[in-house]
């Protein structure tokens, strides 16, 4: 006799989707924080890990930058387009380490961390993070600045000129 019931068994690509882009980056980066802690030496528990653990972190990452920052005595500092190359050193941009805090903040409480104790959110993290800023938009001549939305304004209609026979 045949079972044509369906089976309970289905593939791993049909019970669930594939995580967005976020998500996977998110675990990618939790996954990266947690080789650093447990290489700290000694290793250091998540539990025992702070905002100044988490400054540690983002300095160490900064060697692996791609993003030129001049320093105050370079020829090129405020110059968002150096027309040539300098021994300056490469960064970590602003913008990648505030979006990399951001989703190590929100990984911490989905993997059981309480909301008061994140690390991500400390004083000292957000204090780093507008240095950095403002460091860099100093150095590259770029300005952070929020950007004001523009009104939308309605399409105007527009007649075109008979053009010529």
């Amino acid at each position: 006799m045949e079972n044509n019931a369906p089976s309970s068994e289905q593939p791993a690509s049909l019970s669930s989707p594939a995580p967005s882009r976020y998500e996977a980056q998110k675990r990618r980066d939790w996954d990266t924080f947690g080789q650093y802690l447990n290489n700290h030496r000694p290793p250091l528990p998540l539990a025992r890990c702070s905002g100044a653990h988490v400054l540690e972190f983002l300095r160490y990452l900064d060697q692996f930058g791609k993003t030129k920052v001049h320093l105050l005595g370079c020829p090129f500092f405020g110059h968002p387009c150096p027309p040539a190359p300098c021994p300056c050193p490469l960064r970590q941009a602003w913008g990648s380490l505030d979006a990399l805090v951001g989703r190590l903040r929100a990984a911490f409480e989905e993997n059981g961390g309480r909301p008061e104790a994140n690390p991500f959110g400390a004083r000292a993290v957000r204090l780093y993070l507008r240095e950095v800023r403002e460091l860099q938009s100093k150095a590259r001549g770029v300005s952070y600045d929020k950007k004001k939305r523009r009104k939308q304004t309605s399409p105007v209609a527009t007649t075109a000129a008979p053009g010529p026979p």
